[in-house]
């Protein structure tokens, strides 16, 4: 597998950190690429793809917008959709749970309405909503492999609350593997929706690491069931974001800071689990660098930006012995802007 790598030695002193208040200037790239090419370009040609903090600092982009008269133009929020029931055991397994059936007559769902729903409900047609998980709904326990196996329960709460309900005195919320059980749960409801055992967790992340929390969705930002989708400001509603396809092809935003920023140099020594790696492959550098990221940020260390240094012969990584500077050692220099 490419992501089995582990870090060997990772110094972090000496780090600067700065502010993500830094003044942000934005620049409109009118070539189209889909959203991991616009990132490279991105991070080779000024800072990385375009982060928003705050409601003034999505004006500036508008007005960068309007001016190139751009109708659709990528981002840098990145968000992972990745489905997952309450309950799974031996018997029955999450694995064995791969049964969908959103609604898609009266409104095509899942669509994360405004950003914010990442529990599912059932409707009284068998159909399933993705919803805002503190909204108050009816919910569907699972008893376990007795007649009937699942109950509605008719008190309204929260999706956590009814999980905790449910754990507390059945087994857990419903999962629903199957037409046969989508059926059985849906002669409980006889109006209305009541909440199920699927949900995911809030995944997205913006490209160069931000914790920004500021957020500018459509009413309905994706309609679709992709793993992974990609954010997009859309000039028929004044640049409001929309989750696309990360392959798609459209134009895009960089973002460079408006002062200047010290670059810092760190050699990094990596260890691969398999061996058969490439550390050199376009995928693996990807995720070791989303993986570097991810760690400063667990540790607290924001607006600072990672990015790899090639080697004079186009490589970032050399093996032990075989550096074109330094024999001896596998390691490679990144710097941060």
């Amino acid at each position: 597998m490419k992501e089995k790598v582990v870090l060997g030695i990772f110094f972090l002193s000496g780090w600067h950190t700065f502010s993500t208040c830094l003044p942000r200037q934005y620049h409109y790239v009118a070539e189209p690429k889909n959203w991991t090419e616009a990132q490279s370009y991105c991070r080779e040609k000024y800072t990385d793809l375009a982060t928003i903090d705050n409601m003034e600092e999505m004006n500036q982009l508008n007005t960068v917008l309007s001016s190139d008269h751009c109708e659709t133009a990528w981002i840098g929020l990145r968000d992972v959709i990745d489905w997952r029931w309450s309950f799974s055991d031996a018997s029955y397994p999450e694995g064995g749970a791969d049964y969908r059936n959103w609604e898609r007559i009266s409104s095509s769902q899942p669509d994360n309405h405004m950003g914010r729903q990442f529990c599912v409900s059932i409707g009284y047609d068998g159909g399933w909503w993705d919803d805002n998980c503190t909204l108050n709904h009816p919910f569907i326990c699972y008893k376990g492999m007795t007649d009937p196996k699942f109950l509605l329960v008719n008190d309204r709460m929260n999706w956590s609350s009814a999980q905790r309900y449910c754990r507390e005195n059945y087994i857990d919320l419903a999962s629903v593997r199957n037409q046969t059980e989508n059926e059985e749960i849906q002669k409980w409801i006889s109006k209305g929706w009541a909440w199920i055992g699927l949900y995911r967790e809030p995944q997205s992340r913006w490209s160069d690491g931000s914790n920004s929390s500021f957020t500018y969705w459509e009413d309905a930002p994706y309609r679709g069931l992709s793993n992974e989708m990609c954010a997009a400001a859309n000039e028929k509603s004044s640049f409001k974001w929309f989750a696309s396809s990360c392959d798609n092809s459209y134009p895009f935003v960089c973002y460079s800071f408006l002062v200047q920023m010290k670059k810092q140099v760190f050699k990094l020594k990596m260890k691969p689990e398999d061996s058969s790696v490439d550390l050199n492959d376009p995928a693996v550098k990807a995720n070791i660098l989303q993986k570097l990221q991810d760690r400063l940020k667990d540790k607290g260390v924001t607006g600072v930006v990672l990015k790899w240094r090639e080697q004079p012969d186009g490589k970032v990584f050399h093996k032990e012995g075989k550096s074109p500077e330094k024999k001896g050692k596998r390691w490679q220099e990144k710097s941060d802007l």
